[in-house]
């Protein structure tokens, strides 16, 4: 069952975006378009250019907690706005979210604010390599770090990056980064066999989020922190996706690995853009002024958006049942999903994290890594999406993609969207 298309918007998109889009998955080519063109959002709600609502399992890929336009992020912005959007300078309000930061992520003794998750993770690798004199950088199939070079060769979510040279990525880059799987150590000192020497870091989603949602195997975290600190590299968490929504104390504090830096996104700003690295003192010492590595950008720490992440900071401490209700309001999804499953014969696997729900159409068990996941049908996905969202649920236009869920999502929507996947199945 398909849409029909916006031809007006997505023409003109056409005329002046690359694309029609300013990120590759918008444009839906994952599930065969056309492009869902929207027009406005409220809640766990969002509508298109008719006026049509869906219900929205996007969340702007994760950092609206509170879904769209919660009343305690958006009301008094003019009161934000009145000290203007970027200063260049460092200032009170900077510092002290910094601070509340690190009373969370103790292990970010020294950050540094940025504006996107590229940036932040571009950054630390940059610090890390800083620190060890060394280029090589060991990172995991299915994976997505933001789309600066390193990151993107056989990386997940929509990046699908598998030739360097036709994609615009230079030959010596790809000389510099190891792609090992994820939840496979014998991979990893597969893939260090004769460089371990030449590692200056290892870069890890502590939870993967990029390849649908998959968890990490007892050992595998202690285990890269082990081979980091043997060969003299350091371990770098990327947390955009899962700091703060699983929990304050970050997927590391609740799993009990404590990296060398930290990479965090726009969820702390409720998707304002403000991202953060940071991690041991004597790593970020690196960073010019103090060392000789440089790393800075005018719109890093600008008061709008640092004054945004103060509210979400303050909207999580003083509500902590927050964290629950989500727990709570995601099981309902996942447990109702099993069930028309089973009724069904469907084997696939449901997963549910806290807030994440995510199932792939392939028999066995959840996905241990990017090659479980590619083995994932696609065509069945691109016709899934279109018949969810032709009853009105808006779904990620990608497999890779997972289902976000926010506080503002109600046992409503959820049933409304069982239904939908019972008449689509």
């Amino acid at each position: 069952m398909r849409l029909k298309s916006a031809p007006d918007a997505i023409g003109r998109a056409l005329g002046v975006l690359a694309g029609g889009c300013d990120s590759p998955v918008r444009s839906g080519w994952a599930v065969g378009g056309p492009m869902f063109v929207q027009a406005g959002a409220q809640g766990a709600h969002v509508y298109d250019e008719r006026g049509r609502r869906y219900i929205d399992y996007i969340m702007a890929y994760g950092p609206l907690l509170f879904g769209h336009t919660h009343r305690p992020l958006v009301s008094g912005l003019d009161e934000l706005a009145k000290a203007g959007f970027v200063w260049g300078s460092t200032h009170l309000e900077e510092i002290r979210l910094a601070e509340r930061i690190r009373s969370h992520l103790p292990s970010m003794k020294r950050m540094r604010f940025v504006t996107t998750g590229t940036e932040a993770t571009m950054s630390a690798i940059r610090a890390a390599r800083a620190h060890t004199q060394r280029d090589l950088v060991l990172r995991f199939a299915g994976s997505y770090h933001g789309h600066h070079d390193l990151a993107l060769l056989d990386a997940g979510a929509s990046a699908q990056t598998r030739d360097g040279a036709r994609d615009g990525i230079p030959a010596g880059v790809l000389r510099d980064v190891l792609i090992a799987r994820y939840n496979d150590l014998a991979s990893v000192d597969a893939e260090l066999r004769g460089r371990g020497g030449d590692l200056a870091a290892i870069v890890v989603e502590p939870f993967a989020g990029n390849m649908g949602w998959v968890m990490p195997q007892p050992g595998f975290l202690e285990g890269l922190h082990e081979r980091a600190r043997r060969n003299g590299a350091l371990l770098i968490f990327d947390e955009i996706i899962t700091w703060p929504r699983v929990g304050l104390r970050g997927a590391q504090g609740r799993l009990g690995v404590t990296p060398d830096l930290t990479a965090l996104g726009k969820i702390m700003g409720g998707g304002a853009p403000i991202a953060a690295f940071g991690g041991r003192a004597d790593v970020m010492a690196g960073l010019a002024p103090l060392g000789a590595a440089f790393t800075g950008g005018t719109h890093g720490g600008n008061p709008f958006s640092v004054a945004m992440a103060h509210r979400v900071l303050d909207e999580l401490e003083s509500h902590p049942e927050h964290f629950n209700d989500l727990d709570n309001i995601a099981a309902r999804l996942a447990d109702g999903i099993r069930a028309i499953l089973a009724r069904r014969g469907l084997p696939y696997a449901v997963v549910q994290h806290e807030s994440v729900v995510d199932f792939k159409f392939r028999a066995g068990p959840p996905s241990r890594d990017y090659d479980d996941a590619r083995k994932a049908d696609k065509h069945a996905y691109a016709a899934y999406y279109h018949a969810m969202r032709a009853r009105g649920i808006l779904l990620p236009p990608s497999q890779n993609e997972v289902m976000f869920l926010s506080t503002a999502h109600t046992a409503q929507d959820v049933d409304e969207t069982l239904a939908a996947i019972e008449a689509s199945l």
